[in-house]
C-alpha cells in the first residue's frame, strides 16, 4: 500500500498561528501594509474567552482597556467591567471591522524552518491536512497550554472530584459539599469569591499571589498605575528584569462593579484559610499545608499597600485632584497554623486546581527555547529570523499579555517583518488613561471631603 502524500504546500507570505486578539491583532497590521497572509485558528476567533471562563467571570481592568488596532470599547461605562459574555461579544465584532483571511478549525500540528529558508507549517484543516510555505510566522498562541495539577493528584481519594480552574464553570458543576481551592492568584481567588457568595463551604490553599486595592483615591488603582506608565515600562527596566515574567498577579475582581478581594473578610464570613499546600497522605485523603498562611496574607497586605503609596506620591508629586485615601485595616488574623486537613472528615467533595499552566511548544521544531520550554525573544523577535512570538505575559510590558498592550507589541512585531519604519500609531497607555478615563474633577473632591 502507498503510504499517503503530504498535499501541496500553500504560499503565503506570513503565517500567522492563532485567531485571538494577538493574532487578529497581526493580521490587523498586516492587513494596512497589505502584506500577504493567512491566520490559522484550531477553533473559531476568539474562542477561549467563551471556553476557558465560568460563568459569573468579568475582566478585572477596566472597560477602557479593551483596545486592539482600529477598534476600542466604546460603551457606556469606560471604567466599568465587561462580564464573560459582553467580551465575547466585543471581540466577535473586531475581524468583521477588516475582514483578516482567516481559517478557522484549522490546527496547526507542526511549525518547522524549511531547507530552502522560510518555513513550513502543517496544520489539519476542515477538509483535512494541509500545509503551508511562508516567509515569516508569527505565533499567537498565548503562554496557557497545559493546566497544571499535582503530580500526585490521581492519587486523591476518588470520592473527591477533581477539575482545573479552566473546566470551572458555575458553583452547580460541582457536587454537594465542600470545595477545596488550591492557588489564590486571579483565578483561584475569584473563584473561592464564587462559591462563597454561593453559599459553598470553602477551602481556600494560599500562594504567595499580591492584591491591589480596586479603587484608591476616587478612581480605579489600575487606571492610576497606567497614568503613571507602568503599563508602559518594558519588562527589563523593572527590578530584576526579566524575572518580573514569573510574578502572579494580583487579585482583584470587577464583579458587581468592582471591589478588592480580601481573604481576611473571607475568613470572618467563615471561609477556611491554609497556607500552601504540600502533599497528599499515603491514604489519599489527608492533605498536608506549610504554615504559611499568615506571612501569605501579610505579604498580600503589604503589596496592597505598596501600591497605594505609589499612588499617593504619583498624586502628590503631579498635584492631581483627588479625594483622601482609607487605610486599610486587616479584619481578620489567623490564630493558628493549620497544616493538615481530612478531606473525608471535613466533608470536602471537591477540589478546584488553580495553580497555574506550562507552555506547550512541541509543535514548533526551532531552537528558540529556554529549558523551562518557553520561547526566548526580545519583544516577540527571536533570534531565528522570520519567527515572532505575540501575546505573551509580559512579552513587553505588563500590558503584553492583554488587551491593552496587544496593539503596541503587535505594531512592533510586524514592523520589524516588514522593515516598516515610521511613527508608532499605538498611542502609550500612560496618555491613554488621561484622556479616556481622567482623574477625579475638582468639584467632585472637595464632594468627597
Amino acid at each position: 500500500m502507498t503510504a499517503p502524500t503530504s498535499p501541496p504546500a500553500r504560499r503565503t507570505r506570513v503565517v500567522v498561528v492563532g485567531g485571538g486578539q494577538a493574532g487578529l491583532a497581526t493580521s490587523w497590521f498586516l492587513v494596512r501594509d497589505g502584506v500577504d497572509h493567512v491566520v490559522l485558528e484550531a477553533g473559531t476567533a476568539g474562542h477561549e474567552w467563551a471556553d476557558t471562563r465560568w460563568d459569573s467571570f468579568t475582566l478585572v481592568t477596566p472597560n477602557w482597556h479593551c483596545r486592539l488596532p482600529g477598534y476600542a470599547y466604546d460603551g457606556p461605562d469606560p471604567d466599568g467591567f465587561m462580564t464573560r459574555d459582553q467580551v465575547v461579544e466585543w471581540l466577535a465584532g473586531y475581524a468583521p471591522t477588516f475582514g483578516p483571511p482567516l481559517r478557522e478549525h484549522t490546527r496547526v500540528t507542526s511549525l518547522a524552518e524549511s531547507e530552502d529558508g522560510g518555513f513550513v507549517v502543517e496544520a489539519v484543516g476542515p477538509e483535512g491536512p494541509e500545509s503551508w510555505a511562508a516567509e515569516a510566522v508569527v505565533v499567537c498562541t498565548g503562554g496557557y497550554h497545559l493546566p497544571i495539577v499535582p503530580p500526585w493528584a490521581p492519587a486523591v481519594t476518588r470520592a473527591v472530584t477533581q477539575i482545573h480552574s479552566a473546566d470551572y464553570v458555575a458553583p452547580d458543576q460541582l457536587p454537594g459539599g465542600g470545595v477545596l481551592v488550591v492557588g489564590s492568584g486571579q483565578s483561584g481567588a475569584q473563584i473561592a469569591e464564587d462559591l462563597h457568595l454561593a453559599g459553598r463551604e470553602v477551602h481556600l490553599a494560599l500562594g504567595d499571589a499580591p492584591r491591589v486595592a480596586r479603587f484608591h483615591r476616587g478612581r480605579d488603582s489600575m487606571t492610576w498605575l497606567a497614568e503613571m506608565g507602568l503599563y508602559d515600562t518594558a519588562v527589563a527596566q523593572y527590578p530584576g528584569g526579566a524575572t518580573a515574567r514569573e510574578k502572579t498577579n494580583h487579585y482583584v475582581t470587577g464583579r458587581d462593579g468592582g471591589r478588592d478581594i480580601d481573604l481576611r473578610r473571607f475568613a470572618v464570613e467563615g471561609m477556611r484559610l491554609y497556607g500552601l499546600l504540600e502533599g497528599l497522605g499515603a491514604d489519599g485523603t489527608r492533605l498536608a499545608f506549610r504554615p504559611t498562611l499568615r506571612a501569605a496574607l501579610d505579604s498580600a497586605d503589604d503589596v496592597h499597600r505598596s501600591i497605594c503609596r505609589d499612588i499617593d506620591r504619583w498624586i502628590e508629586t503631579h498635584d492631581v485632584p483627588a479625594p483622601p485615601g482609607v487605610a486599610y485595616e486587616p479584619v481578620w488574623e489567623p490564630q493558628e497554623e493549620p497544616t493538615s486537613l481530612d478531606l473525608a472528615a471535613a466533608g470536602v467533595s471537591s477540589i478546584v486546581w488553580a495553580i497555574g499552566y506550562r507552555p506547550d511548544y512541541r509543535w514548533v521544531r526551532a531552537g528558540v527555547f529556554d529549558g523551562t520550554g518557553r520561547p526566548t525573544h526580545t519583544r516577540g523577535v527571536t533570534s531565528v529570523p522570520g519567527l515572532y512570538f505575540l501575546g505573551l505575559p509580559w512579552l513587553h510590558t505588563w500590558g503584553s499579555g492583554r488587551f491593552l498592550g496587544i496593539a503596541a507589541d503587535a505594531e512592533h512585531v510586524t514592523g520589524h517583518l516588514t522593515g516598516r519604519a515610521g511613527p508608532a500609531l499605538t498611542e502609550p497607555a500612560s496618555a491613554l488613561a488621561r484622556r479616556v478615563s481622567p482623574a477625579p474633577a475638582a468639584s467632585s473632591v472637595a464632594l468627597a471631603g
